[in-house]
């Protein structure tokens, strides 16, 4: 049953982040994103990590997308006449595809990047918070204020001005 479950998950992440890339319409596109974060969601789950299950879904699928919705309902985007992929652009993701899974197989061999987690080390919610609040709290922070001004930024585009004559 466990792998049964891995491979719903996995299927549900891939496929939905593949879908979020391939969409055209923005909307659907956040939407996929929601059931590709819910499939890491249920990996995290698997893991037996589900305070990071909880805290996906509460700040990516529930605080982020729910952004990524109001902001392009807000900016009223409708899909246009897209250009076609150039020769260049084709050679580039391929060639960038094709190194990320060599770096990744690299990581893999050299043990940099276990496939299993350390023994005798399991998530606990003071562990998270102790590394949250004393070795990345300056980045979160920096993340917190960059998502801020993001936000502003977003208002301030989408602020419609009128044009008004100077009289004479």
């Amino acid at each position: 049953m466990p792998n049964l479950l891995f491979y719903l998950f996995a299927f549900l992440s891939v496929g939905g982040a593949l879908l979020v890339v391939l969409n055209k319409n923005a909307v659907n596109a956040a939407m996929f994103l929601l059931v590709s974060l819910l499939g890491v969601a249920g990996l995290f789950v698997l893991l037996d990590a589900a305070l990071l299950a909880f805290v996906l879904l509460l700040v990516y699928a529930g605080a982020v997308v729910a952004l990524f919705l109001f902001i392009i309902m807000l900016l009223d985007t409708s899909p246009g006449a897209q250009k076609p992929f150039t020769a260049a652009a084709i050679g580039a993701a391929t060639i960038g595809g094709v190194l990320l899974l060599l770096g990744v197989r690299s990581l893999c061999k050299q043990g940099a990047m276990p496939l299993a987690p350390a023994g005798g080390m399991g998530p606990s919610l003071k562990n998270y918070a102790e590394q949250l609040f004393t070795t990345y709290l300056l980045p979160v922070q920096i993340v917190g204020f960059m998502l801020l001004i993001a936000m502003l930024g977003v208002i301030v585009l989408s602020k419609k001005f009128e044009v008004t004559e100077k009289a004479p």
